[in-house]
């Protein structure tokens, strides 16, 4: 039977699974209750190791295939964490826990790695070993890189390691993928300005830092339009303004904003840092004031390896008889730390006519499920073909 129809059979059940986590998210690392499911359900398939708390809540299984003439060992990845956004979709199976939310589909992308998983331990028709990956903290928390620290590719001896996106507006089942940079590399900032408050009436008498920060705002725009190559990438947003003084009639002490950088690049990266530092203390001490910068680089640039990356086409193509080349994505992805450690690509879904990704409307197509189950399979199945 092909793989696929394997998966159609199998799609009530896993639709169930998801559907349950749906309802039951957990943000960045507080995944206890979805770890939990995934162990139990890994061990009711038959695994032939299960590891917890890796990467903190990380759940890691081992299944071996028939042979092992090959030596070979690649990891399948999947998140597991929610957002912290209140859902609005009015779905019977919608969020139970108030602010929290699947908006990104994670609980799609762990239902169905746990049906590949079912799939491999009930066949084992390949030669190695697969290591399914159940990643906690995706949203903004690092839980990739937290597993990397863990030991998670040496522990494992993994040696590539495959990951997945449902993707809203591509064609259900569809898929696409590009080699080498992919997703951005997505850094935080943080800048306090420091004036000398007072009346509203008396702005001469004060060092504004509002009006120090409103032009700081405006000119770190500039980094796109006048200091990077017009055909480099980097999206440098402010997304937080907040004063010392919430008052009517006051001129702040202080001034804090918060933002992004995102690049496709170390160059572009480092010019955006060294650049928002000199606008900001530019900029206040143009206007009589300080400005105290805090970058932290957070994830790096997610790049898929070439051969692997046509590997994973080549896969997508045989299970939906297409690939398309996928557009560049200024969203940052944490399973860049584990293309850091291992060769392995990165590959797009479609999830049709939905909402967007991060938006309270968004849920998981599960009509996709047939599709993502067979790539993942079919990865482990032709890269490491029964003896």
């Amino acid at each position: 039977m092909p793989v696929k129809n394997r998966f159609a059979e199998l799609q009530s059940e896993i639709t169930a699974w998801r559907r349950d986590l749906h309802e039951h998210p957990e943000i960045l690392f507080d995944t206890h209750r979805t770890s939990g499911l995934v162990a139990e359900r890994l061990q009711s398939f038959g695994c032939d190791e299960i590891v917890t708390g890796i990467g903190r809540t990380g759940v890691v299984g081992v299944i071996k295939g028939k042979s092992d003439q090959s030596g070979k060992v690649i990891g399948l990845r999947a998140d597991m964490d929610a957002l912290p956004i209140h859902e609005a979709t009015g779905l019977d199976y919608a969020s139970r826990t108030d602010g929290a939310m699947h908006a990104c589909g994670h609980d799609g992308h762990t239902a169905m790695l746990l049906g590949a998983a079912k799939y491999l331990s009930e066949t084992r028709n390949f030669d190695g070993t697969v290591v399914v990956i159940f990643q906690p903290a995706e949203e903004g928390g690092g839980g990739g890189r937290e597993m990397c620290e863990d030991g998670l590719m040496e522990r494992f001896a993994i040696d590539e390691v495959y990951g997945m996106h449902n993707w809203p507006g591509r064609p259900v089942g569809s898929f696409a993928i590009r080699p080498g940079a992919f997703f951005a590399a997505a850094d935080l900032f943080e800048v306090t300005f420091e004036g000398r408050g007072g009346h509203a009436a008396k702005p001469h008498e004060t060092v504004d830092p509002t009006v120090m920060a409103a032009q700081a705002v405006t000119a770190l725009q500039t980094i796109a339009s006048r200091n990077a190559d017009p055909v480099d990438q980097v999206v440098v947003s402010v997304t937080s303004f907040e004063t010392s003084s919430n008052a009517f009639n006051v001129i702040p002490q202080r001034v804090h904003l918060k933002g992004t950088a995102r690049t496709m690049s170390n160059a572009m990266r480092d010019l955006a840092e060294r650049r928002i530092e000199e606008i900001c203390t530019g900029v206040a001490a143009t206007f009589g004031g300080s400005a105290k910068v805090s970058y932290h680089r957070n994830y790096p640039v997610m790049a898929n390896h070439a051969e692997q990356t046509d590997f994973a086409a080549d896969v997508a193509r045989s299970v939906s008889g297409g690939c398309d080349e996928a557009p560049l994505v200024m969203g940052g992805e944490d399973f860049a730390f584990m293309l850091e450690a291992r060769p392995g690509a990165y590959i797009l879904v479609g999830n049709g006519d939905t909402a967007a990704v991060h938006h309270p409307e968004y849920n998981f197509n599960d009509e996709v499920i047939p599709a993502g189950c067979s790539w993942w399979a079919e990865i482990v199945e032709k890269r490491m073909p029964a003896a």
